[in-house]
C-alpha cells in the first residue's frame, strides 16, 4: 500500500512538472473583443490566479476560424498550449473541402464553457416589429434587402441561410472582417438585419438604434425575457445556439486535461464567474472532457445536414 501511494504521488508531481511554469497560450481564432474572446481572457486571468503562471491570449483571426485552429493543432501537445472554440469549429467541415486540420484527430477536449443567444435584429427603418412582419416585407423585395454577418461560415450568417430556407426568402449577404464593423453598419442602416448576440443588442435596441425580432435559442433568453423564440414568432424548428469550449493538441497526457477540466469546472461554478459572463449573456457550463467530445460530434453531424439542405458552400 506504501509503494502504491507513493506512485500515486509521484503520478500527480509529474503531471504539475509536465505543464512546468512557462506560460500557457489560449489561442482564440477571431478577432479581439467577440465574446469568445472575452470568455478567455476571463477564465485565463483565473487559471492565471489559481496556478500562479502567466496565461496569454493569442488572436489569431481569419478563414472562418481556420487560422488560429490550425495553428493550435501544430503546437507541441505539452499542455502549454490551447484552443477556444465555436460552433464554427463544426459547421467549418462542412463548408471547406480541404481544412488544414482535423478537428477530431487534431485535438483532444478539455471541457464545454459556456453557451450564449443571438437574435435577429434589424434597422429601426426596416417596416417589421416583428418575424411575420420582415418575411412579409422581404418576399415582397426578393432579392433586394441585404443582411451582414462578421464573416463567412459564422453562426451570424449560418442563422441567416437556415433563415431564409426555413422563411423562403432571398435575402443579400455582405460579410464583414469581425463584428464591430458590421454591428457598426447595421445601427447606420448600411446593412438592414443581421443575426447578433442577444448581449450586444440588447443596449442598442434599448436605446432604440436596432430592433429585435426574435431570440434563435429553443427557450427565451433570460436576459431578455420579453423577445419571443423563434417557434413563438411563428417559425417552428429554428433554432440556432451558441457554445463554446476549450481544446488542447491531441496527443496532450490525459493527466494535464484533468488538471485544466478540474481547475475550469471549478472556476465555471464560482457566482463571480456566473455573474461576469452573465453579463455577457452567457451561461456558464462545464462538464467531462467526453460530454465536449459528445457535443462536438453530434453539432458536426447536425449542421452538416443543415447546411446541405440550405445549399451553403464555402465562398
Amino acid at each position: 500500500m506504501a509503494l502504491a501511494l507513493a506512485l500515486v504521488i509521484v503520478s500527480c508531481s509529474g503531471a504539475a512538472a509536465q505543464l512546468g511554469s512557462r506560460p500557457i497560450t489560449i489561442i482564440v481564432p477571431y478577432t479581439p473583443g467577440t465574446g469568445i474572446d472575452i470568455l478567455a481572457r476571463a477564465l485565463g486571468a483565473e487559471l492565471s490566479h489559481r496556478w500562479g503562471q502567466p496565461v496569454v491570449v493569442d488572436n489569431k483571426p481569419g478563414a472562418s476560424g481556420n487560422i488560429g485552429t490550425q495553428v493550435a493543432s501544430r503546437a507541441p501537445p505539452d499542455g502549454h498550449t490551447l484552443l477556444m472554440i465555436a460552433k464554427t469549429f463544426v459547421t467549418n467541415p462542412s463548408l471547406f473541402k480541404n481544412l488544414p486540420y482535423d478537428p477530431v484527430k487534431s485535438f483532444t477536449p478539455i471541457v464545454k464553457l459556456a453557451t450564449g443567444s443571438i437574435v435577429l435584429a434589424v434597422h429601426p427603418a426596416v417596416p417589421a416589429d416583428s418575424v411575420a412582419a420582415f418575411v412579409a416585407y422581404a418576399k415582397a423585395r426578393p432579392g433586394q434587402i441585404n443582411y451582414g454577418s462578421p464573416g463567412f461560415a459564422t453562426p451570424h450568417h449560418l442563422a441567416m441561410e437556415l433563415f431564409k430556407v426555413s422563411t423562403q426568402t432571398d435575402l443579400v449577404h455582405i460579410p464583414y472582417k469581425g463584428s464591430s464593423g458590421v454591428t457598426t453598419d447595421l445601427v447606420g442602416g448600411h446593412v438592414s438585419a443581421m443575426f447578433l448576440p442577444v448581449h450586444v443588442a440588447l443596449p442598442l435596441a434599448v436605446d432604440k438604434q436596432i430592433r429585435i425580432l426574435a431570440v434563435a435559442s429553443q427557450t427565451r433568453a433570460a436576459v431578455a425575457p420579453e423577445v419571443p423564440t423563434f417557434a413563438e414568432a411563428g417559425v417552428p424548428g429554428f433554432e440556432v445556439d451558441l457554445w463554446f469550449g476549450l481544446l488542447a493538441p491531441a496527443g496532450t497526457p490525459d493527466d494535464i486535461v484533468a488538471r485544466y477540466n478540474d481547475a475550469l469546472n471549478d472556476v465555471l461554478r464560482a457566482p463571480r464567474m456566473i455573474e461576469e459572463l452573465g453579463k455577457q449573456g452567457l451561461i456558464t457550463a462545464g462538464g467531462t472532457p467526453a460530454q465536449l467530445g459528445e457535443l462536438i460530434a453530434k453539432d458536426a453531424a447536425k449542421w452538416q445536414r443543415a447546411i446541405r439542405a440550405a445549399g451553403i458552400t464555402a465562398e
